[in-house]
């Protein structure tokens, strides 16, 4: 009984190490989130994005970055959260994500980017359980630093495999 008591910590200290790294943080409402570095390719202003009819209302429509076409999602209307204005700290940052037919590039639509943040082990706690079963999060974990609280993402669930594949058919690129 004992052993398999160790065996579950050790497993779980393995995944709380995995998730040890540098994040991006940026804003969305009052909330801070990260994201891994190495998802991240580019930050920049917002610049005119080309609506595309009958997409969802979190999906901005696309932009032209370096002669790709790429999609770009609103993640405060992604996470239901009240639509702002863009301000000068709003952000587009594009992050690499890998749908079905491998990896594409896709903009993201941030309130302000924050800091690039070096989180050990320690400071990383699992997240409550608050998706139903079979339902894989988005959410990689807790982080806190310096009293605050920085909801980790994992970005390629969060944009879900189904919407990643209709975005890919947006654009052609990948």
């Amino acid at each position: 009984m004992e052993s398999t008591v160790m065996e579950r910590e050790q497993s779980g200290a393995a995944k709380t190490d995995e998730r040890a790294g540098k994040y991006l943080v940026f804003q969305l409402a009052s909330e801070e989130f990260g994201i891994r570095v190495l998802k991240v390719r580019e930050i920049m202003g917002v610049q005119d994005i080309t609506a595309v009819p009958q997409t969802p209302s979190y999906v901005k429509g696309v932009i032209n970055l370096r002669g790709k076409v790429i999609p770009v999602v609103d993640l405060r209307l992604k996470f239901s959260l009240p639509e702002a204005e863009y301000t000068q700290r709003t952000c587009i940052i594009v992050v690499q994500v890998v749908g079905e037919a491998g990896p594409m590039l896709m903009g993201i639509v941030v309130d302000g980017v924050a800091e690039v943040a070096n989180l050990a082990a320690a400071d990383i706690e699992d997240t409550p359980a608050f998706t139903t079963a079979g339902e894989k999060s988005y959410l990689l974990g807790m982080a806190k630093v310096k009293g605050k609280v920085k909801i980790l993402l994992d970005i390629d669930q969060a944009l879900g495999n189904q919407e990643l594949h209709s975005l890919e058919g947006l654009t052609g690129n990948r």
